[in-house]
């Protein structure tokens, strides 16, 4: 209401100069352009209100927009981001287990060129999440089991105590495999893990 107020006495006043002016000014050519500034400064003082309104409404709707975010639109990019990973992780599994497979058999492979009587349990490579490099493999091996057809026949034994008997190692000796491996596989050979059932780890 005080801005009401406020706009109609601007124009009461306007009205009451632009009679004192049109008043004191001789008849003459000049006092013709004089009412029609006055004209156009009066229908702008009667068009205040509206200039006023408008800008004040595009403002506050323009705050309004840059200062809420849609929580849609939110929702959306955390929906994308967890497909996204989701996606990610099913790719690095399906990798894990191909390469598995595969490095499977070259460890088999292996055993047989080195004649070694053994057999392939588990190969499990570990990667990393963003760019898939190998960062380590263990290999599980086991002895191989054969099922006797019979009583085995024994044969004599000769002794020679002569000789001096060298103990035997508990456990073979994988330094060979896992450099074989690391060549294979074009890794470091620090990173190749290679277990023996009932024996040793190197």
């Amino acid at each position: 209401m005080d801005f009401i107020g406020e706009w109609i006495t601007n124009i009461i006043l306007f009205i009451l100069l632009a009679v004192i002016v049109d008043m004191l000014l001789p008849n003459s050519s000049m006092q013709k352009y004089v009412k029609m500034v006055t004209g156009l400064l009066l229908i702008v003082i009667i068009l205040t209100p509206l200039f006023s309104f408008l800008n004040s409404d595009i403002e506050q709707t323009l705050t309004k927009l840059k200062l809420s975010p849609n929580p849609t639109d939110k929702n959306i990019e955390n929906l994308i981001e967890m497909k996204k990973e989701e996606i990610q992780a099913h790719t690095l599994a399906y990798s894990l287990e191909t390469v598995a497979v595969l490095m499977k058999k070259q460890v088999e492979e292996e055993l047989v060129q080195k004649d070694l009587n053994l057999v392939v349990k588990d190969v499990t490579p570990s990667m990393t999440d963003d760019s898939g490099e190998i960062m380590s493999i263990k290999v599980v091996l086991s002895e191989e089991t054969v099922e006797p057809d019979g009583i085995p026949v024994v044969n004599q034994v000769d002794i020679d105590t002569s000789e001096q008997i060298e103990p035997i190692e508990n456990g073979r000796d994988m330094t060979s495999l896992t450099n074989s491996l690391a060549t294979i596989w074009e890794i470091d050979s620090e990173k190749i893990v290679v277990i023996v059932e009932g024996g040793k780890e190197s």
